[in-house]
């Protein structure tokens, strides 16, 4: 028996632990000609299709436009997702430009890794396809900051971007890339499910993306040390992550 645990211990060790990922997924990432768009909070891995994980309410939630940076954590509603706690919220974009919402998300407690996870989450939707205000920053402790117009891209585009701590260029910077799995694609291996790439000397990552879809692009820095719920010393996770939708050039009208 002890011998046997031993195993199973071994085979815990080995496997890669699977990427959180926290999803903030606008219905369309372009309006042509404005409206609603619902977007919905999930904390997730989203290649593997789950599990999900309950979402506690967040610390904010926001837009970032022309006109500056606007609370709508009121716009909030519970929408469970397999049984966990997700949420939803529906605005309606009345003007041109792009609005960068954005998530500050309770820090959730991972006690298989001993640690804090803060996923700083964001995605543009451009109103009425003005191509104007995408690259416009939050001002999150960490963010991630494009230097590619990340609406109206066609699958293959090259997404380019910065990674930035308190508005500095990261150097170096692992990030985690996943797509969001319609049920399409099964992995062949766990070394497909998270594709891990580093910025370079100035912050600067790049990634080509091969299926139409979400793409989710998560920058992970070491936060502070805190105490873990038990009161033992914790590390914490900082997230910079942002969203990226794809289309076939055939699927296209």
């Amino acid at each position: 028996m002890r011998t046997f645990i031993s195993a199973i211990a071994l085979i815990a060790l080995a496997s890669p632990a699977c990427a959180h990922f926290q999803e903030i997924l606008p219905s369309e990432d372009v309006l042509p000609d404005g409206g609603k768009v619902t977007v919905d909070l999930i904390f997730t891995h989203p290649m593997e299709r789950g599990p999900t994980m309950d979402m506690a309410r967040p610390v904010r939630v926001g837009v970032a436009r022309e006109k500056g940076v606007e609370d709508i954590s009121g716009s909030l509603v519970e929408a469970p997702v397999d049984g966990k706690q997700a949420w939803r919220l529906e605005r309606d974009i009345a003007e041109p430009g792009a609005e960068v919402f954005f998530v500050e998300p309770k820090p959730y407690w991972e006690p298989a890794e001993n640690k804090y996870i803060v996923h700083y989450a964001k995605v543009v939707v451009d109103g009425y396809a003005s191509g104007e205000g995408w690259d416009r920053l939050v001002g999150l402790p960490v963010e991630i900051a494009p230097l590619v117009r990340p609406t109206g891209l066609w699958t293959g585009n090259l997404f380019r971007a910065v990674v930035l701590k308190d508005g500095q260029p990261v150097p170096g910077a692992e990030i985690e890339v996943e797509w969001v799995n319609d049920g399409t694609v099964t992995p062949p291996n766990e070394a497909f499910i998270t594709q891990v790439i580093k910025a370079d000397d100035m912050g600067v990552f790049s990634y080509a993306m091969p299926r139409a879809g979400w793409w989710g692009f998560a920058a992970l820095i070491d936060g502070p040390e805190t105490q873990s719920p038990d009161g033992k010393p914790a590390s914490t996770e900082l997230g910079a992550l942002m969203w990226v939708k794809t289309t076939d050039m055939g699927g296209a009208r």
